[in-house]
């Protein structure tokens, strides 16, 4: 059966056809146009049946031929249709459509190898495209894009990025980078858009800005120690907000007494309050060891300047003073100024003053800070006085001592005892093992001394992760025969990350017997932080979670 219709004045077939692939292969050499439309038929007994139909824009020639087959054979002029029968095929509505991806089955993804050789041949810009057909190797759009990543193909914009004598020529994509970053899309198609080819980027290191690009076009963050500042830079710059968050992220996880002076340096330049804040923490607790990292002597004036008026700063004023000192000399060689005593205290400044020499200790003042020519005759008699006077002179220098920090303790057991047999030493160990949930800096244990009247001893702690050595110490102290707890501490407080198991030891050498801990706790709130315990295998002493020895850890947070 055959169903005509006029359409548009011009000649048409109306034909149902099961199979778009055989349609087009069959019927495209005949006819010149098709229209796509779904139609509702009735078969014989009634049913609904659903029919793909096509109305197909017959040709001139067609048209010509149909007509003068029309006049010879056909009473009727007004027939202009081609006396050849199509059958009308039904889609039967029981069964379920097939989608594209069912009728077409993808080809295999490529391999996890062969998207790495291509990372690799973008990181190295070395990414000619081998395979012709190279977006049939990828499933996913991200895939798909991240060849682009470094790639001369179809780059319409090039990057010459870096200082001059270490430039490097990127190629980019103006679309993909402007739906990255809105500084991009500002660059590209702003309304102060410039049409580059090449745009040069000399304040922004080349391996930072391919961090970035790779970041833009596989939406992978690659970051290492070396260069997460530089690329936190150029995330600040063109506004990739996650990509700077990342790179916080991973400042925050790698800070250590090492690097904390220079990230507080680098936080207070990106605007970065957490950041900020973590560094301050680690200096506050670590100070000494902060001020003599080599990270010191790398930060700006005005980094020194509230490093050096820091009120919590737990350290020795002789510590702070030789760290200004060694600042002044690497701010001689930046300026390429000889490094001599006047001009260490020029480079200096008024900042020499909030160094609160007069708090110092005599002895370290007098061997010291009076003997390093950066103070004025009159400025070193003017100390000296104020140490063995009566009548104190006035001073330019702070003479109040810093606060410093406040040592918390996590007291683990609810009781303590002692017995006749209990609690000995033999060159054993006692050891325990905790975590915490926030990071702190654990400065010190406090121990039980004797049960048998006053007595000294002499411990050795140690502070260890997975088998690594952290902090250890060797020192005495005295018991005076009470149930109270007596601190040991290490030279320097270690930080302790949350969600880490940490093993605390000590081996006593002293009086055998001494006082216990009992009834200990797994978990122990101190403030903000919560303490969690479990036995340690180190321990051969005796003590674990419900009794012995190491009953307090003292702790900066």
């Amino acid at each position: 059966m055959v169903a005509a219709a006029n359409h548009s004045s011009r000649e048409c077939l109306l034909v149902g056809l099961w199979g778009m692939s055989g349609f087009h292969r069959i019927f495209s050499a005949c006819f010149s146009t098709a229209l796509q439309v779904n139609t509702l038929m009735v078969d014989a007994k009634g049913r609904n049946m659903k029919c793909l139909t096509f109305l197909l824009m017959l040709p001139e020639s067609v048209k010509s031929k149909s007509s003068k087959g029309s006049k010879k054979g056909s009473p009727s002029s007004s027939s202009k249709l081609p006396p050849v029968c199509y059958e009308i095929i039904t889609l039967k509505t029981k069964k379920k459509k097939k989608m594209a991806a069912e009728i077409f089955p993808t080809k295999k993804p490529a391999s996890a190898t062969t998207v790495q050789q291509y990372q690799q041949q973008n990181l190295n810009n070395n990414n000619t495209i081998q395979c012709c057909n190279w977006q049939g190797l990828y499933s996913t759009i991200r895939e798909r894009n991240a060849v682009m990543f470094n790639n001369e193909l179809m780059a319409d914009v090039h990057f010459v990025v870096g200082q001059s004598g270490g430039t490097q020529r990127l190629p980019g994509h103006r679309y993909v980078l402007a739906v990255g970053s809105s500084v991009f899309h500002a660059m590209f198609y702003g309304e102060l858009a410039e049409d580059k080819d090449e745009i040069r980027i000399p304040d922004v290191e080349p391996p930072a800005f391919l961090a970035m690009l790779k970041y833009i076009y596989c939406d992978e963050i690659d970051l290492s120690a070396d260069t997460v500042l530089a690329t936190l830079y150029a995330a600040k710059k063109y506004i990739v907000p996650h990509l700077a968050r990342a790179c916080v992220n991973f400042l925050e996880t790698s800070l250590s007494a090492k690097n904390a002076c220079i990230l507080l340096s680098q936080s207070c330049l990106f605007e970065e309050p957490d950041l900020t804040q973590r560094c301050w923490e680690v200096i506050d607790a670590q100070a000494e060891l902060a001020l003599k990292s080599e990270g010191f002597c790398d930060i700006d004036a005005q980094t020194l300047e509230s490093i050096l008026q820091r009120e919590t700063l737990n350290a020795k004023e002789i510590v702070v003073f030789e760290a200004a000192l060694s600042w002044a000399e690497a701010e001689c060689q930046r300026r390429e100024m000889n490094t001599t005593i006047d001009n260490k205290r020029k480079v200096l400044g008024q900042s020499v003053y909030l160094i609160r020499i007069p708090t110092m200790g005599l002895d370290d003042f007098a061997n010291g800070a009076a003997q390093s020519g950066v103070l004025t005759l009159n400025e070193t008699n003017d100390i000296f006085l104020w140490y063995t006077a009566a009548k104190k002179p006035e001073l330019q220098f702070a003479c109040q001592p810093r606060k410093g920090l406040t040592p918390q303790k996590c007291h683990r057991f609810q009781s303590c005892a002692y017995r006749s047999n209990q609690w000995r030493y033999r060159g054993r160990c006692d050891s325990i093992q905790f975590a915490v949930d926030k990071r702190v800096f654990i400065a010190g244990f406090g121990l039980y001394g004797s049960s048998c009247g006053s007595a000294e001893y002499t411990a050795k702690i140690e502070l260890k992760r997975q088998g690594v050595v952290l902090g250890t110490n060797l020192s005495k102290y005295f018991s005076d025969g009470s149930s109270n707890t007596f601190p040991v501490w290490f030279e320097y407080p270690v930080q302790i990350e949350p969600d880490t198991f940490y093993t605390a030891s000590v081996v006593l050498d002293g009086n055998e017997l001494s006082y216990f801990g009992q009834e200990g706790m797994t978990e122990v709130q101190c403030g903000k932080v919560t303490f969690q315990f479990q036995c340690s295998s180190d321990s051969t002493n005796g003590t674990g979670v419900q009794g012995g020895q190491i009953p307090e850890l003292i702790f900066y947070a």
